[in-house]
């Protein structure tokens, strides 16, 4: 499976995931590097990944069929990069 960009602005780069885990499975990194979500300091970082999120959740169609937003930190990701999973649809909303 191939990973393509999604979206994009000067601080963030949105691209869909390699391994997803349901349809619509985007990642959103900051292109500067940040480890971890604790070691954020950039506001101006934070509202890109708002900014992309939401717009992939229109752009998804993801509105009423339930999605998660997912930042794992602290050594439980896997990469020692910040990013942000927007994962849908999920939940019963998904199912009707």
């Amino acid at each position: 499976m191939e990973s393509n960009v999604v979206w994009e602005d000067k601080n963030v780069l949105a691209f869909t995931d390699i391994k997803p885990v349901a349809d619509v499975h985007i990642l959103f990194i900051p292109k500067k590097h940040v480890e971890d979500f604790a070691e954020l300091k950039d506001d101006k970082v934070l509202a890109s990944m708002r900014r992309g999120a939401q717009e992939m959740i229109g752009a998804q169609k993801l509105m009423g069929k339930g999605y998660k937003i997912q930042v794992n930190g602290g050594g439980a990701q896997i990469i020692p990069h910040l990013h942000f999973h927007l994962i849908g649809p999920i939940g019963e909303a998904a199912e009707v």
